[in-house]
Parts: structure tokens; sequence; C-alpha cells
């Protein structure tokens, strides 16, 4: 086993990893709820960019209502982020489970 060409490989992996994690800092997804009511823009790292809400379903009796549409969009934004930057990093480090990635 050539322990220099190994540590060249891990310093290319590190390097593409890097510069995914970048990519995928600015990568967005959309979540929508409601039945398009409420829309979600979230960057693959977990940064809320945008909510947008539908005003007819804003209804000053039944903020709960809101309150959990926007909270679920949130959640499945993030969720839907969490899973491309997985499925990115899965192509990457080939199933090595790497901790943190």
């Amino acid at each position: 086993m050539n322990i220099a060409k190994l540590m060249k490989q891990a310093q290319q992996m590190q390097a593409g990893l890097a510069a995914k994690q970048e990519e995928l800092s600015i990568r967005t997804v959309d979540a929508s709820v409601g039945g398009g009511k409420v829309n979600v823009i979230a960057t693959c790292a977990g940064d809320i960019l945008a909510i947008k809400i539908d005003p007819s379903v804003v209804d000053p009796t039944d903020v709960e209502f809101l309150e959990d549409l926007v909270l679920k969009g949130v959640q499945e934004a993030i969720a839907k982020g969490k899973a491309t930057a997985a499925a990115e990093m899965q192509k990457l480090t080939g199933g090595l489970g790497i901790p943190g990635m």
C-alpha cells in the first residue's frame, strides 16, 4: 500500500467535500404546504431564505392554523435540504460514513 498515494487521495476527497459543502450552503430547496398556501425556501445548509404566505390563509380568528402551516413548511424545507445534502455527500464519499458529513 502506497501511503503517499493514499494521503493524496484523502486530500482530494477533503477538497471535494469542502467544495460540495460550499455549493450546498447556497443551493436552495422549496417546500410547499397547505395546498401551496405556504411556501418556504431554504438552503441545504438549513438557512431559511423566504416564507411566502397566501393571504387567503391569514385568518385573525385562527392564527394557530397559520402558525402550524408555517412550522410545517419550515420543517419540510429543512428536511429536504438535509436529504439533498446527505445524498450529495454520499456521492462523494461512496458511503464511507465520514463523521459530520
